[in-house]
């Protein structure tokens, strides 16, 4: 007896089912790009400080303020984009207005273009500044740079594990013909709730601050401490967070 091979119809194979690919992220706002690298690098401190936190109702807040000046913004966020328009101070009598407009698009998961542009008018002075910006992040890092005719803004952020991240920048201004390259370093000790984050400059700046958590209190010490041996100044300062 012969073997007997028998072929399915053409109509009976299993289909394929269309992979889906997923949608891109928004890219967030043009002032969120450098904010992994921002948060790395200690904010100055100097004299001592006491903020207490403390929520009334979500209902009650209260606001004092002098209107001098005033501005419209608006911001539309869309699946894979950004769109901002910032109005400051118009003045149609007088013909002046400070307009400031901001554009992202997410390309890839990982690629994000866009630009900025700064318009301002008044009576014998009219101008415009062009910015562009991009992004890349990847698994453990990202790389930012903003590019434009008053000058370049870049950094670089790096996640090494859960207890250390370091951030690079450097920024260039074209007007005042200054560059500065800095140097950061964030170092979280869970074990011990404290928080340390330290910088170096080329301005011959050095600076760094301790945060301490006390559980079960609401209550996050702070110690700073910044030298500029280039101006020959030193700053340091104490804070306690309650809340």
């Amino acid at each position: 007896m012969g073997n007997t091979l028998g072929l399915a119809p053409m109509g009976a194979l299993p289909r394929r089912s269309p992979r889906r690919e997923e949608p891109l992220p928004n890219p967030g706002s043009f002032d969120e790009l450098h904010r992994l690298c921002k948060d790395v690098f200690p904010t100055q401190m100097e004299g001592v400080k006491l903020v207490v936190n403390k929520v009334l109702s979500s209902h009650f807040q209260t606001q004092q303020a002098k209107f001098l000046t005033w501005q419209f913004d608006g911001e539309y966020r869309g699946d894979d984009y950004t769109a901002t328009l910032t109005l400051g101070n118009p003045d149609l009598i007088g013909e002046s207005v400070i307009m400031v407009a901001h554009f992202l698009q997410s390309l890839t998961h990982r690629l994000v273009l866009g630009g900025e542009l700064v318009y301002h008018r008044r009576p014998g002075e009219e101008g415009a500044i062009l910015t562009l910006a991009g992004k890349y992040s990847a698994l453990h890092w990202e790389a930012t740079l903003n590019v434009g005719s008053g000058g370049a803004h870049a950094s670089y952020y790096h996640r090494a594990n859960e207890q250390v991240q370091v951030g690079v920048e450097f920024e260039a201004n074209t007007r005042l013909q200054d560059t500065t390259f800095s140097f950061g370093y964030h170092l979280t000790l869970p074990q011990a709730n404290m928080v340390f984050r330290g910088l170096v400059d080329s301005n011959w700046c050095v600076g760094a601050v301790l945060e301490k958590k006390m559980p079960p209190l609401p209550v996050t010490l702070a110690l700073g401490a910044f030298l500029n041996h280039w101006r020959n100044r030193f700053h340091c300062g104490f804070s306690i967070t309650v809340g």
